[in-house]
């Protein structure tokens, strides 16, 4: 059996939720994760008091930002694009340096029309206890360098696979320029597990707040939901008044540490 990884990324969908609990029970005591249920080395509220990890941007403005992992994907990719065209949408995006070495051309296209290209590491290795500094620099410098070669664009942002994450992550990350960004927990569409179109929609709709950074993903292991479920959401989102943004343009209206 091919073991194939949590967010969406090479993924055997039959064995997904064994592989979900042991990896859960294996790592409860050695790593963080974006789960409000399993504990951190330190509180959220330490982390996101120094700013080094953002869930979300509490604000009056009607902001969301909708943000895809694990892509590029050759077809899916492309009509996430043109429904957020058609609905005035920017969005960010969390690539994986593989899947740009083969399908660059979708990552071009990604910068060219407005969204922000971000890193999301090169092989999408969970960054667990054991993993060294080195090989997390190693990570993240040859996907960030393909995303400047790619796109121009340099953005410091950073979300790790899975959302896994230990202080040594956090630290190292932050000493080289970037920011962990997570997603709200109550916005964890859960996608990449094709839990029905509807289940989707509703998870973001009925849970949708300013300043929340909603997890979904372009890339998924056999076929996606997320297509069909934007069409509901982003027509929807827009008529709530919502205006749908990059986390870049989220984190400018965030207020400034006192």
């Amino acid at each position: 059996m091919t073991i194939k990884s949590v967010g969406g990324y090479d993924v055997t969908r039959k064995w997904k939720p064994v592989l979900l609990a042991i990896m859960a029970a294996s790592l409860v005591w050695t790593c963080g994760f974006s789960n409000e249920n399993q504990p951190v080395h330190k509180s959220r509220k330490y982390y996101e008091a120094h700013q080094d990890i953002v869930w979300e941007v509490p604000m009056e403005e009607k902001l969301i930002a909708l943000t895809f992992d694990d892509g590029p994907n050759p077809k899916t990719t492309p009509e996430i694009l043109d429904l957020l065209a058609e609905n005035g949408a920017k969005s960010t995006f969390f690539v994986v340096g593989k899947r740009m070495e083969r399908f660059p051309e979708v990552v071009r296209r990604e910068a060219l029309e407005g969204h922000e290209v971000a890193n999301h590491t090169y092989s999408h290795l969970y960054f667990t206890k054991g993993v060294s500094r080195k090989r997390i620099v190693e990570e993240l410098e040859q996907a960030q360098n393909q995303i400047i070669d790619l796109t121009g664009q340099n953005c410091q942002w950073f979300r790790p696979p899975g959302g896994f994450y230990t202080d040594t992550v956090v630290d190292t990350v932050r000493k080289n320029g970037y920011t962990v960004i997570l997603w709200s927990w109550h916005q964890d569409t859960q996608d990449w597990l094709a839990p029905g179109v509807s289940r989707i929609v509703n998870k973001v709709l009925n849970n949708a707040r300013n300043g929340d950074i909603v997890l979904l993903h372009d890339h998924v292991d056999g076929s996606t939901q997320t297509v069909q479920a934007l069409r509901t959401i982003l027509p929807e989102l827009k008529k709530r008044g919502f205006k749908m943004v990059t986390v870049s343009e989220l984190l400018r209206h965030r207020k400034p540490k006192t």
